[in-house]
């Protein structure tokens, strides 16, 4: 199966980093699984999969077609943002903003608690503190997750991260997770980084405000 999957992003001319962004891995995760180094995991095999199409069979045992169908290029294409030289990205306190849903009604009238300037990274609306550790070791509390908002659930590209709001029993709950599709009319799953978290299915009529990560920054504490 490792090699199969370089000979995947071969056939799609799609270089490391561009497949391990699909995936949501880094470029040397994907580098240690195409070498043999590491496995695939199950939510990996799921995205390639349902995203583009790719044999499941052919995948465990190298019989048969590689796709299923025509691979579908459209959410790559959809996703080749214009890396900006420099941008001023808003940093915001959820706590400050009363969550999700307001800033993203209204991001004009809420005032950043500071500004992030990275070069080269594709246009952001924002950026928060994350909290919990359902994304560790790709995120731990206190990181900060660069977002841009979609204003069409419909939109989504399966597999990828998102800033979610919840609505729980009234309340708002606000999470980083993979989403993928679910079997459930109405319904998506919700995967984590973190295997002891286990997957979780919702009506999509519950998400209340969603944005696709863009990038993260791990913030260190020196003792």
């Amino acid at each position: 199966m490792v090699s199969r999957v370089k000979l995947i992003r071969k056939e799609l001319k799609l270089t490391q980093e561009q497949l391990a962004q699909r995936l949501g891995i880094g470029k040397a995760a994907l580098s240690m699984i195409e070498t043999g180094k590491s496995g695939l995991s199950t939510r990996n095999k799921n995205i390639l999969v349902q995203d583009l199409n790719v044999n499941p069979d052919w995948l465990e045992t190298g019989v048969g077609n590689m796709f299923n169908a025509e691979p579908d290029f459209t959410s790559f294409k959809l996703r080749s943002d214009n890396n900006l030289p420099m941008q001023s990205v808003p940093l915001y306190s959820i706590e400050g903003t009363a969550g999700l849903v307001p800033l993203f009604t209204d991001q004009a009238s809420n005032k950043p608690i500071n500004y992030i300037h990275i070069p080269n990274l594709p246009k952001c609306d924002g950026a928060i503190y994350i909290v919990g550790d359902s994304m560790y070791p790709l995120l731990k509390s206190g990181d900060i997750v660069l977002y841009k908002q979609l204003q069409d659930i419909n939109n989504i590209f399966w597999g990828d991260m998102y800033l979610l709001s919840i609505d729980i029993d009234g309340e708002e709950y606000i999470t980083v997770k993979y989403i993928q599709k679910s079997e459930r009319q109405g319904f998506v799953k919700l995967v984590s980084q973190n295997p002891h978290h286990a997957d979780k299915e919702i009506e999509v009529e519950r998400i209340r405000a969603i944005a696709l990560v863009k990038a993260s920054i791990r913030m260190n504490s020196i003792r």
